[in-house]
């Protein structure tokens, strides 16, 4: 009975022993970074970016599969039922992550249990864009004529549920205005709208919208984020006429549940480098995105806050993708 104990960590390194060398070496292979979103937008071009350079860092190809559709689910889903040896990933998002749990009670993966967060990406705000026809010039300004117009203005969104739609929500709920929701399939069907006075405002992503405000096209009275965006450092924030208001799309990094520490580890050290590098944060900006980073926990943290708050403007508006 003396030996037993040494027996059964004989056995255990036995074991074990294979499967720490395998992690100690990852990656070995080419890893499978999905986007659950179509080729050719924002978030497929940042996956570009950080796979390109995450692969010089680790020595092993990232080779970027777009799996689109039901508004990433099905890449999420692939994710979430792949083997947890780190060699498929999700770039996953505020949609797929805080937003759908809220809006669809019958996704086909808990975005809590059935996933590994690796790391924070970046976070995209949006801005608040009027017709140059708008009376106001400035938000104090805006929010006083849209008090007088109480329930005749309305605004436009990417779509019913979306996050231009639900930053619109929580911003009559905490400036005290009414507007009217228009949906579009997507902010660019909506901009002509906007542009010819047809809509009265709209919350778009910075990246799309700050073309049409440089080319005079519409007018921007004010961006999304917390503190001032290095993409627009003239715009205030939101938060400065209504306090604590804040509205911004988070990015990140999953592996499947039950991935290895050692390569979540591997993975969080390489991406936190990585977005310090200047070549990819002028690249990120220039797409709209701004580097974020920190620890899985700091992520899981950020991404469970985030879930919370629009679970609450879901069911304060009885939102749903019906």
């Amino acid at each position: 009975m003396k030996r037993l104990p040494a027996l059964v960590l004989t056995c255990i390194a036995a074991v074990w022993a294979p499967l720490a060398g395998a992690q100690s070496a990852y990656p070995n292979k080419p890893v499978r970074l999905i986007v659950p979103f179509p080729a050719g937008g924002a978030t497929d071009g940042f996956a570009r970016v950080l796979s390109q350079k995450l692969g010089e860092r680790l020595g092993q190809p990232i080779v970027v599969e777009n799996k689109a559709g039901a508004g990433g689910v099905i890449g999420s889903d692939l994710v979430a039922k792949a083997p947890a040896d780190g060699y498929t990933l999700l770039l996953a998002t505020s949609s797929t992550h805080s937003i759908g749990p809220g809006l669809n009670p019958k996704l086909p993966y808990s975005a809590t249990a059935d996933f590994t967060p690796v790391a924070h990406l970046a976070d995209s705000p949006n801005v608040l864009v009027v017709p140059n026809s708008s009376p106001a010039r400035n938000l104090k300004d805006w929010l006083a004529y849209a008090k007088q117009q109480s329930g005749k203005l309305n605004y436009g969104s990417s779509g019913n549920g979306t996050i231009t739609h639900l930053t619109g929500a929580a911003f009559q709920a905490q400036s005290g205005i009414a507007m009217q929701h228009v949906p579009y399939k997507g902010t660019a069907l909506a901009m002509p709208d906007l542009i010819s006075g047809q809509l009265d405002a709209m919350f778009d992503s910075i990246s799309t919208a700050m073309p049409h405000v440089r080319d005079g096209r519409i007018r921007a009275l004010a961006v999304t984020s917390a503190q001032r965006s290095p993409q627009a450092p003239d715009l205030p924030p939101v938060g400065e006429t209504v306090p604590g208001f804040e509205s911004t799309t988070w990015f990140g990094l999953y592996g499947p549940k039950a991935l290895p520490g050692p390569i979540v580890v591997r993975l969080n050290t390489a991406l936190n480098q990585l977005l310090k590098d200047p070549e990819v944060r002028e690249r990120a900006l220039r797409l709209g995105f701004e580097p974020a980073g920190g620890t899985p926990e700091q992520f899981a943290a950020v991404v469970a806050a985030q879930t919370a708050k629009w679970a609450k403007v879901i069911k304060d508006n009885r939102i749903t993708i019906e």
